[in-house]
């Protein structure tokens, strides 16, 4: 690529231009390539919270009704059979599910297309920061994702789906309800996974510093209390606790990534 200082700024519009139509032919085969595998991936990967035999249900089922604190994961006979309400939501949910699985998929080749789009600019020091950047904050949003998946959604789904407000009420679960908050907790999670970098990326800044988040450790303690429960609105401690823990994890270890 030129050097940045010769480049007038139609040179880096083109250059940018290259760096979009790269990206979106490589999710565009992704988005095709997930189009036709995804009957095979929604029964098996979407669709698994929604049967007992989910690997996190198997691994807790053993916790059985612990009075109120644990959830109970011993009743194997838990199964959600989904309904779709709408003629198109079918097809939409396949386009729009293989459409979220090629951008999660693309999403380091995203990070690395912009890392080369502007390194050019930036100085030695500079380019060390912004890659390590890079690089650790797409390592936390799949953390994050993988977390939302295995832990949050199938906590926060179960709970929904078995609360009765009255015996006479029966929960019937739609389609589109099912994916939204599939996409919606998981996307979340990939994105509160950012916080150690946005420590270390404030701290970088002069914003804050290690004494700053140890002196307002309690009034974060009571945040991501509530920002767990937000998250997930289940009312056994255990669930809420699974949430808390790893947002915790987070904060110490953004306190560590952070200056003096």
């Amino acid at each position: 690529m030129e050097n940045s200082e010769e480049m007038t700024f139609w040179h880096h519009l083109e250059a940018l231009r290259r760096v979009l139509l790269r990206v979106a032919a490589a999710l565009l085969l992704c988005l095709i390539g997930y189009f036709c595998a995804m009957p095979l991936l929604f029964d098996r990967f979407v669709l698994g919270p929604t049967d007992s035999d989910f690997f996190l249900y198997r691994w807790l089922s053993g916790l059985g009704d612990g009075g109120g604190f644990f959830p109970d994961f011993g009743n194997d006979d838990f199964r959600v059979e989904l309904i779709n309400i709408n003629v198109a939501s079918q097809f939409l949910t396949h386009i729009t599910t293989s459409f979220w699985f090629a951008l999660v998929t693309v999403f380091p080749y995203l990070i690395w297309e912009l890392w080369r789009f502007v390194r050019p600019a930036l100085y030695e020091g500079e380019k060390r920061s912004v890659g390590a950047a890079f690089c650790g904050g797409t390592v936390l949003f799949y953390a994050g994702c993988a977390v939302g998946y295995a832990l949050v959604f199938p906590f926060t789904f179960r709970f929904l789906t078995e609360y009765r407000v009255s015996e006479t009420v029966v929960n019937q679960i739609s389609l589109d309800s099912y994916m939204g908050n599939f996409l919606m907790l998981i996307f979340v999670m990939g994105i509160v996974f950012e916080l150690p970098m946005l420590s270390w990326m404030l701290s970088r800044m002069g914003l804050v510093t290690k004494s700053f988040f140890r002196r307002y450790r309690r009034h974060a303690v009571v945040a991501l209390l509530v920002l767990a429960a937000i998250i997930t609105p289940s009312g056994d401690p255990f669930t809420l606790l699974v949430v808390f823990l790893p947002l915790y994890l987070l904060y110490e270890l953004g306190i560590r990534f952070a200056r003096d």
